[in-house]
Order: C-alpha cells, then sequence, then structure tokens
C-alpha cells in the first residue's frame, strides 16, 4: 500500500524538484509578515524578476572585482540602496523584516550586490552629523547609481591620523575593507588626533569625498570579490572640515537622537534593536546564499548521472535525497529564527520599546549560529554534489566561497560570540561593547588588561 509519505507533493507533477524561480524563491509557506510593509514587498518581489539577471552577471562582477553596470544599476532601480534614508529625504525606511526579505532575496541572486545593499546603511549614520553635510551627501541621490556612502576602519584598532586646524582636521592614513569603494560617492573613515586643549588622544570619523582618496586595489578575496572592499588611502593631509567630523564617543547618542527624528518604521528601533536589524540583515544573506545553492543543487542532480552508481541522475540516489531533505530543514529552521527576531524588533520599535542590554547578545549568537549552520548546509550540497561543483562556471562553489568569507566577519565569528554568551551564562563580568569607540585598552606586562566596563 502507498502511502501519502511517498506520493508526490500536490502541485508537482511525478514528483519532479522544485527548481529555482519556483515555491522556495517565494516562501509563501505561511502567511506573509505583519511587519513586511507595501515598499518592501515590492522591492523584494521586484528583485525575484532580476534574479536571472543577477546570477548571469554574478561571475563577471567576481573577475571585475565590482558589480557589473547592469547588476549595479538594477538593484539602483528598485531602491535598494536607498533602505535607511527617511521616506521624507527620498528613502524608505525599511524596518527589520523588510530589510531582512529584500537581503535574503538578492542573495539568492549575487551576494556582492545583497553585501553592499546591508552597508548602504552608513548613509543612515551622516544624518547624526551637521545638517549641512547631510544636505551635502543626499543632495545627488537621485542621480547617483549605487550606495552614497561607504565606511572603512571606523572602529579597527589602528586607524587614519589627525591634527586640529582651524575650521577643521588635516587627516591622512590608509584605511581597509572599505565596501562599496568603486560604487559609493563618499567615504567614512575612523582617525586619531591630540586634542589641542586637552593633549588627550581622541577618536574620530571623518566624512572623505571622492577626490580625497585613493582606491587600492588590494581586495583579492576567495570570495564576495565584487563587493570591492578595497583600501582607500590619503598619502598626503587632506582637510576635513569640522561639519563633516563627529567624535566617535557621541555616535551612540547621535545614533539614539535619530529614533522619532524621521518617519518610517526604521527610525524607530532603538540602539539595541538597530544592532539586531544589522545583524539580521548579514544571517538572511546566509539564508539567501545557502537557498540559492540548494536551488542549483535540485536543478544539476535532477540532469546529471552519477559517477558511480546505475541511476539514470543522481536525484535518484537516496544519499542525494537526504542531502537536499537535510538542506531544506536547515534553511527553514535559519527562516524561524531569523523571522522571530526580526517581527520583534519591528514590533518593540513600534510599540516604542527597546532592548534590555542583556538580552542583545543571546539574539546576536541565534543569528550568528544560523549563518554558520548555512555555511555548513552549503559545504554539504558542493561535496555531495562532487567535482562537477567546483568548476567556476558553477554557482554552488561561489555560494561556498561567499558564504565563508561572511562567516570570517569579526562581527560573525562564532567561537567570540559563544563565549560572550557562556560568560554571561556563568554569571562573569561582560566584556565592553564597541571598544574601539575609545582608545585600545592595553594590558601591562605579564598580566591581563584591567577590568573593562560593562557593555552598555
Amino acid at each position: 500500500m502507498t502511502t501519502s509519505r511517498t506520493m508526490p507533493p500536490a502541485g508537482i507533477p511525478n514528483g519532479e524538484p522544485i527548481l529555482p524561480d519556483g515555491p522556495s524563491t517565494t516562501r509563501a509557506k505561511f502567511p506573509e509578515s505583519p511587519y513586511l510593509s507595501d515598499e518592501g514587498r515590492r522591492m523584494r518581489d521586484e528583485i525575484v524578476q532580476l534574479l536571472p539577471l543577477l546570477r548571469q552577471q554574478a561571475a563577471e562582477g567576481e573577475a571585475l572585482g565590482a558589480l557589473t553596470p547592469a547588476t549595479l544599476e538594477a538593484v539602483n532601480r528598485v531602491g535598494a540602496f536607498k533602505i535607511t534614508i527617511p521616506t521624507e529625504l527620498g528613502g524608505y525606511a525599511l524596518g527589520a523584516r523588510d530589510t531582512a526579505e529584500v537581503v535574503r532575496t538578492l542573495g539568492l541572486g549575487d551576494a556582492a550586490a545583497a553585501w553592499l545593499v546591508i552597508v548602504s546603511s552608513a548613509t543612515r549614520n551622516i544624518l547624526g552629523f551637521d545638517a549641512k553635510l547631510r544636505d551635502e551627501v543626499l543632495a545627488g541621490m537621485d542621480e547617483w547609481v549605487g550606495p552614497l556612502v561607504f565606511g572603512a576602519t571606523v572602529f579597527a584598532p589602528k586607524v587614519g591620523d589627525g591634527r586640529k586646524v582651524a575650521g577643521g582636521y588635516q587627516v591622512k592614513g590608509k584605511w581597509s575593507f572599505g565596501s562599496g569603494s568603486k560604487h559609493a560617492a563618499w567615504g567614512s573613515v575612523g582617525f586619531e588626533y591630540d586634542d589641542p586643549a586637552s593633549g588627550e588622544r581622541r577618536r574620530a570619523m571623518g566624512v572623505l569625498s571622492r577626490d580625497q582618496y585613493t582606491i587600492v586595489d588590494d581586495w583579492h578575496v576567495m570570495g564576495l570579490q565584487a563587493t570591492n572592499s578595497n583600501s582607500i588611502r590619503a598619502d598626503e593631509e587632506i582637510f576635513v572640515p569640522d561639519y563633516r567630523v563627529v567624535h566617535t564617543a557621541d555616535l551612540p547618542r547621535l545614533s539614539d537622537s535619530l529614533r522619532g527624528a524621521y518617519s518610517g518604521l526604521g527610525f524607530k528601533h532603538g540602539a539595541f534593536g538597530m544592532m539586531i536589524g544589522s545583524s539580521g540583515a548579514f544571517a538572511a544573506l546566509a539564508i539567501g546564499i545557502a537557498q540559492g545553492a540548494l536551488d542549483s543543487f535540485l536543478a544539476q542532480a535532477a540532469k546529471r548521472p552519477p559517477f558511480n552508481l546505475p541511476y539514470p541522475t543522481m536525484s535518484e540516489m537516496a544519499s542525494i535525497q537526504m542531502v537536499a531533505g537535510k538542506a531544506r530543514a536547515a534553511i527553514n529552521a535559519a527562516d524561524a529564527v531569523l523571522a522571530r527576531h526580526m517581527d520583534e524588533a519591528d514590533r518593540r520599535a513600534l510599540t516604542g520599546e527597546d532592548y534590555l542590554p542583556s538580552e542583545e547578545p543571546e539574539i546576536t549568537m541565534d543569528l550568528v549560529h544560523l549563518i554558520h549552520q548555512c555555511l555548513h548546509t552549503v559545504d554539504g550540497l558542493l561535496l555531495a554534489l562532487g567535482s562537477s561543483a567546483v568548476s567556476l562556471s558553477n554557482p554552488i562553489q561561489r555560494a561556498v566561497r561567499d558564504i565563508h568569507v561572511l562567516a570570517t566577519h569579526g562581527a560573525f565569528r562564532i567561537d567570540p560570540m559563544a563565549e560572550i554568551n557562556g560568560r554571561a551564562m556563568f554569571g562573569l563580568a561582560p566584556f565592553p561593547m564597541m571598544a574601539a569607540i575609545s582608545s585600545p585598552v592595553t594590558a601591562p606586562k605579564g598580566g591581563r588588561p584591567p577590568a573593562a566596563p560593562p557593555r552598555p
């Protein structure tokens, strides 16, 4: 007797696999989130239509070390680089769930494009500066194709050198990891200087125009190559006026001052809600990469014969079926965790709540953990498909490389994040958060560094 478990799923004739651009792309398994806005839904659905283009252009983008003009224009056209700009200033001010949906969908086609949409949030930081800078940066928004602002080495242990002069600062240095450096109109960088009044060594963030720095061709990496996360440099001093500078110690206050200052859900989040939403966007990218790899795996396994077994196609192998089943379960579980946290972040934003400091590390750990679960899933798909998957024309190998680069980002390395959480679980004193806002703590010879203040 045939049970329902062995019959083809409803709507899938003859048990054919779900191929790319099918239900796995639109994900209509549950009612849509009440926190998904009309603009977020519109943007997501337009990106779905762009997936064939994004997938076709991805390899060329890798070779260029930047998004192709076609990809950049397409992503710009749907408005994805404006998701953190206030609605009254011409943007969309999307919430956490909206952003996750947009990024996840982009990740199905081109992870580098999704990454640049996430880091385009650097434009939001400009709103905390003098209004003159805000107006200066946003003046060319309608004509500019790509993100407006990128950030490079703002919070790293080593930043640029500066000195205070009349009306501003003279700054020089080299700043690394400037994602979007080839596409953005402005760059934000960190520098240190000696305060003339107190003699104190202080740290600040300055905003540079494109004519003030040189892009260094040093982003030669295994994945996410089209993010063009190059270094930039200014070997000679450049003048940065006061209105383009803020002290990094003031950034938390300035960021918090934006809450409610503009309309749109994106400006209702508190400081911790913003942090969780940002981590959630990167987690959404990992899910998108994994789902895109699974879509490609299903399509390829349905056509390729196995190397040493007498099946017409790999899809008829029990081992391949189990890999597919486990991969979908892992992605569904990651999706559920992400949805829960992004919806809760938006719910709290709408009700005027923020997270307690003690809540953030656990949620961030959930998101980092799901990134690494997606990484293991993608690795397993490549190994199961075999040697054909390592060809540079195969999108699965790119997914492997991209998600590994994502997971090496300092904010998403799982063991340090687990340690932060484990300390709290054992009742030990927490480490400081955003330690780079102030000067680095130096350990005395032969001993541990002095006790750090608690995370805010």
